[in-house]
Order: C-alpha cells, then structure tokens, then sequence
C-alpha cells in the first residue's frame, strides 16, 4: 500500500482518486477551493462535474497542503493546466527529494511554450516527474468502465511502479519513455477536439469529423517530431487514442465548447456555458505559435486560432481549409522518377 495524495478535486482528480483506493491505496484529496473541500466533505461528491460518484470516507479530503503531501509517496498533480505552475511552486519546501509527482493535467504553458513536467521540474528541479495520459474520460473511469492509459517517465524503474500502483482489471496502464510525446499528444488534441465541436455545430457529418481527425493528428505528429518527440506515439493512446475519445464524446468539454462556437458563440459565452476549464482554447495560441516557430504545416489549427481570437466565421474556417492548393497526402512520400 503506498500513500497517495491527489492535489486537485475536480472530476478527474476524484475519479483517479477512486482508482488507487480501489487499489488499496492510502488516498488524501486536496483542494486549494474553501467551498470545494467544504462539499466534498460533507457531500461525498462533486456534484458539478462528477455527480452521482461518491467519494468513500476512507479517502480523507484537506485544505492544507502541507498536511496534505507529508510523508506522501506519490502525489498526482490533477489541477487544472493554468495551474500547474502556481501549485508546482506552492510545494517548494514541502515535498522531499526525488519526491514521485505524476501529472495528469493536458496543456501547453501559453508564455514559455513548456509542458506541464516541464513547468513542475522548473519549480521542484529534485523531483521525479511522471505523466500519465490516454482516452479517459473521468464519468467513466470512475464507475470502472474498462480504459486503457499510458504513463511517462524518465526512469523505468519509477514508470513500472506507477504502471502498477493505478492499474486493475478495469484501469489498464502501459509504459513509455517518450514523456514529451505523450504531453504533446494530451495537450494538442484538445485543439482538434474544439474543432471537431464547430463542424458539429455547423451542422456537418461523419465524413467531415473524420477528415478532421485523421488531418488532425498529422498536424500533431508533425509538430511533435520537429520538437524532439518519436512519431509511433502520436498514433498510440495519448495520440490517437485521446484524439478519438475528445472529438467524439459526449463528456468533451472541448468538443461541447466547441459545438457552441459552431452554432454562433463566441469563445468567452461557450466556455460561460460549459462551466468547466476548456484546456484546448488554454492551448490553442500555444499550439499555433509553435507551428510558426518550427514551420510546421498545420492549418487544421490555425484556423482554430483565428475563429478563437479573430473573429473568423467558422464558416470560412471550413472553406479555408477545403480549399486550399491540393497535395499529397503524406509530405515525403513521391512517386519515384520512371
């Protein structure tokens, strides 16, 4: 049994939370929110973005963070991508060395461009970091539907711990090195994903999503192999896999941000209506000045960005991308000379 403290109470937070004590974990959640330690005490439940799971008493509930990490053997860094970073810093001082920190937020930093392992080995440099990513929707990992994850890590010896300190016969856990593929791939889907919403939105069909998609994850794969990531794991489960479930479930808050945007919202009023963190608009400026600065084909996301943050039509966006100059398919991949 190892102590598990999950920094974050939000449906993810709690649904991971249910898995490692279903594990025989020693689970604390911790919230930075006053009112969101308050009901989750006293409910048992997120009754916003996790009704209907209660939380069991044996997984203690905080408000201290430092009670909160003490003698802590893994802590899951489940907050929100815009506050990796402030929460990251918050623990200075508190943890020890080598402390295993595994990240479960998906997003790029918008001013450095940085990862979210990347921002916490930034404030905790004598840290472990992990990440763990994949198709997982919190509304179903917590009522144990079978799912498949994977997580990375620098080290294989604290990969291979993690890998079984979450899996179960319903959480199945796979093993990487390629930690910045795996964050690149969780961070940048959610860019598709907000585009797959607006052609829903628009009113269009299973042809157009799935053109989208399959456009989508070769955006993601070129540019996560001009920033040093290996192109096999933008097609495994944090590439694909994620890409898959986000653009087309009903749980997406990207998608559903995305479906409002489509049907004549603008970004502020859908994500008003969504009332949950839309990761994929976090990203999207990010994701977009990273296909300048490596030049980098990618017009699927930049049309997000200028139906985001200029006003575009998604209308336009969708002509934009229909009929730009044809080419092949694959960059590289010509017919020989005869």
């Amino acid at each position: 049994m190892a102590k598990v403290t999950v920094l974050g109470g939000g449906g993810w937070a709690i649904a991971l939370a249910m898995v490692l004590y279903e594990n025989k974990n020693d689970v604390t959640i911790w919230s930075a929110l006053d009112k969101e330690v308050e009901a989750l005490s006293n409910d048992r439940e997120n009754k916003i973005s996790l009704p209907g799971v209660i939380i069991p008493d044996e997984i203690k509930v905080v408000s201290d963070l430092e009670t909160a990490v003490k003698d802590t053997d893994v802590i899951i860094m489940a907050v929100a991508s815009s506050y990796v970073r402030t929460t990251a810093h918050s623990l200075q001082g508190k943890i020890k060395k080598g402390q295993i920190i595994v990240d479960v937020a998906k997003g790029i930093e918008d001013d450095t461009y940085n990862t979210m392992t990347e921002i916490i080995v930034e404030e905790l440099p004598d840290c472990d970091p992990v990440v763990l990513s994949g198709p997982s929707h919190a509304e179903e990992v917590a009522r144990q539907i079978p799912t498949s994850v994977v997580i990375g890590s620098n080290n294989e010896e604290t990969a291979e711990f993690v890998q079984n300190l979450f899996a179960n016969e319903y959480f199945r856990v796979y093993r990487s090195p390629d930690m910045k593929s795996i964050e690149l791939g969780g961070a940048l889907k959610n860019v598709i994903a907000l585009a797959a919403g607006v052609i829903d939105g628009l009113g269009f069909g299973d042809n157009t999503e799935a053109a989208l998609m399959t456009r989508g994850i070769s955006e993601i794969t070129r540019l996560g192999d001009a920033m040093g990531g290996h192109k096999r794991t933008f097609y495994g489960l944090s590439g694909m896999g994620d890409l898959i479930v986000t653009c087309a479930s009903k749980h997406s808050r990207n998608r559903r941000a995305g479906v409002l945007i489509g049907k004549g919202y603008t970004l502020e009023e859908a994500i008003k209506e969504v009332n949950m963190v839309v990761e994929g608009a976090v990203s999207a400026k990010a994701a977009y000045e990273l296909t300048q600065k490596y030049n980098i084909d990618a017009p699927i996301i930049k049309a997000v960005n200028k139906v985001l943050f200029e006003g575009m039509d998604p209308h336009d966006a969708m002509n934009y991308l229909m009929n730009r100059k044809l080419t092949n398919e694959f960059i590289g991949l010509d017919w020989e000379d005869e």
